[in-house]
């Protein structure tokens, strides 16, 4: 399919209903059509592999063919360069969240990236280097504990981002860390006990929200087996 016959396909889905929904989940709705996601990973797989047309999907500015773009690029084409770009269209954590699920964590860059854009400004930027460091822990099975340390270092000096789409994905990131094996649960859950201290509301919620999940007794008998 080309680039053409997909937009046209992707209007023709459009579903008001879907965008009033997603406004209420905050969700940017401007230049979105309300296509589900069910429906963009279908047409993920028919269309297969495609860097050139993941670039031109991007580009049109469409926010479900950004989804779309994510899910058809080519991982091991994609350049530093590129995500540099990509990322600072961001404007909707939902798309921030699929880029970086669907596609930058296949990627070389996945743990540069979120060293790097976890130290940036930008809302968007900041929340895509919590949200790789929260994927990474689940996806990347064969890693060794030393990577994560850094990542626990980084959500404590962070913290204090009272942004909620940041804090969010600090609390994700902390969560999905301190669940990986037991050693990493005890370190973040010494990590969160020093974000406790931390005279910030988004610290104190980052840190109690995300003790209450790592100390459960489903998730302590779970690390144990």
């Amino acid at each position: 399919m080309t680039i053409a016959e997909i937009i046209d396909r992707l209007k023709s889905l459009a579903n008001p209903d879907n965008v009033a929904g997603m406004a209420r989940y905050g969700i940017n709705t401007e230049n979105t059509l309300g296509v589900s996601m069910p429906v963009l990973r279908k047409m993920g797989k028919e269309t297969g592999k495609n860097h050139e047309l993941a670039q031109q999907l991007w580009d049109s500015g469409i926010h479900e063919a950004r989804i779309l773009a994510s899910l058809v690029d080519d991982p091991k084409q994609v350049t530093a360069d590129q995500l540099e770009r990509w990322v600072l269209d961001l404007d909707s954590w939902d798309v921030c969240d699929q880029l970086c699920s669907n596609l930058i964590e296949k990627t070389l860059f996945a743990y540069t990236k979120a060293g790097e854009w976890s130290l940036r400004e930008e809302e968007f930027v900041k929340r895509a280097g919590f949200v790789l460091m929260a994927r990474l822990a689940v996806s990347d099975k064969k890693a060794p504990d030393e990577v994560f340390k850094p990542f626990l270092k980084r959500i404590q000096e962070e913290a204090a981002d009272e942004r909620n789409m940041v804090k969010k994905a600090v609390n994700w990131a902390l969560r999905q860390i301190g669940k990986r094996n037991l050693n990493l649960n005890k370190k973040a859950i010494m990590t969160t006990e020093k974000i406790k201290q931390i005279d910030s509301k988004a610290a104190r919620w980052i840190a109690n929200d995300a003790i209450r999940e790592l100390t459960s007794e489903k998730i302590q008998k779970k690390l144990h087996k």
